[in-house]
């Protein structure tokens, strides 16, 4: 007998005892025997006994059906595109957002585009002056079209790897290898951008290159000190060719200085000698209109200043006997002074101190 079961009352506690259960509960065996009753009802149980084989495939129906809906869906992230192939073949392309998809029907392949990604290149090319220069660039790209990324090219990256060498190839060939080694990097960069796009444009590959970069350009390590010797003689040449600008700088301003005063005093000697010019003349002609108003006076003028100017800068006197007159004759002006004689003082004799004792005794 069940430990709930009516018994007659006892005075002990326990099944048997005070520890009964109370009237109207409801019996919890009856409880789990309903609920089997009824799940074997619904799985096709023969009278509620229990589920039979077509009850259990039909459990493993509903529970499968429940499984593949709830694996259907998936999740887009914001930087990444969604492919959607149906049985291998293409059928959409999602954005960003929580899709569903029949599972074991539709395939998904996620592509980040946004993501931007990196391939070096180290290659050894020829020179449009048939040099050798080895170069090291990097390329950055992301995925613009994930379709045709997925699609188009079994291996865009290989492909990328390829047009890069094409291209390289292409603008290297027809640049000199001066110009590449000192400051052609950044136009050998900017050439090699567009013609890459275009060779990955005709591929389909779905690829976009952001940029290109050309981090070392450089002669082969056999000729490496002979170009270094070149690339030293042209920044010797650079620098002395500075140092020439500097100083042409410096001494043409202060040629041109010179010449303007140069300039400056012949203007002012040729105002000079003309001013000069024309006050004789102005002279003359002052003089002409004295000399028709009293020719003998003027005569007598001009003989005393000509002769004055003439006998004052001889060393000569000459003087006209003129009676008993006695006259001064200025002998030091008329003396040269290449044959005047410089005035020696003499010292005076010394007397010996034997005869200054002598005479001091007597």
């Amino acid at each position: 007998m069940a430990w709930n079961q009516s018994t007659p009352p006892s005075g002990n506690g326990g099944p048997s005892g005070g520890n009964r259960r109370p009237p109207g509960t409801p019996d919890p065996d009856e409880w789990i025997r309903r609920i089997h009753e009824q799940f074997s009802r619904w799985l096709g149980g023969n009278d509620g006994k229990g589920p039979d084989e077509i009850g259990l495939l039909k459990m493993a129906a509903g529970v499968g059906v429940v499984l593949w809906v709830m694996l259907g869906f998936y999740r887009v992230e914001q930087a990444e595109e969604a492919v959607v192939f149906r049985f291998g073949k293409f059928h959409s392309t999602q954005t960003a957002g929580l899709h569903w998809a029949p599972r074991l029907v539709d395939n998904i392949s996620k592509v980040n585009i946004q993501r931007i990604e990196q391939m070096p290149l180290n290659a050894t090319m020829i020179t449009e002056d048939a040099n050798i220069v080895d170069i090291n660039l990097s390329v950055q790209y992301r995925v613009l079209d994930a379709r045709k990324y997925l699609m188009k090219v079994s291996d865009p990256e290989a492909s990328l790897l390829h047009a890069t060498e094409s291209a390289l190839r292409h603008v290297v060939g027809g640049s000199k290898m001066t110009q590449i080694l000192n400051e052609g990097r950044a136009t050998l960069a900017r050439d090699i951008q567009p013609r890459l796009q275009a060779y990955l444009d005709s591929y389909e590959c779905g690829l976009q290159v952001t940029g290109v970069n050309v981090l070392e350009a450089l002669p082969p390590k056999e000729v490496k000190a002979s170009f270094d010797d070149v690339i030293r003689a042209k920044e010797d040449k650079e620098r002395l060719k500075n140092q020439a600008e500097t100083y042409a700088n410096g001494i043409v301003p202060e040629a041109r200085g010179q010449a303007a005063r140069l300039v400056s005093e012949a203007e002012a000697y040729k105002q000079e000698v003309v001013d000069r010019a024309e006050g004789d003349a102005s002279r003359f002609v002052q003089l002409q209109a004295a000399y028709r108003q009293s020719p003998q006076v003027m005569r007598q003028r001009l003989y005393l200043e000509t002769m004055e100017s003439v006998l004052g800068k001889s060393s000569k006197v000459v003087v006209e006997a003129q009676g008993n007159q006695m006259l001064y004759l200025p002998l030091d002006k008329m003396i040269p002074p290449a044959v005047q004689a410089p005035v020696q003082v003499l010292p005076e004799p010394q007397v010996p101190a034997t005869a200054t004792k002598g005479r001091a005794s007597e």
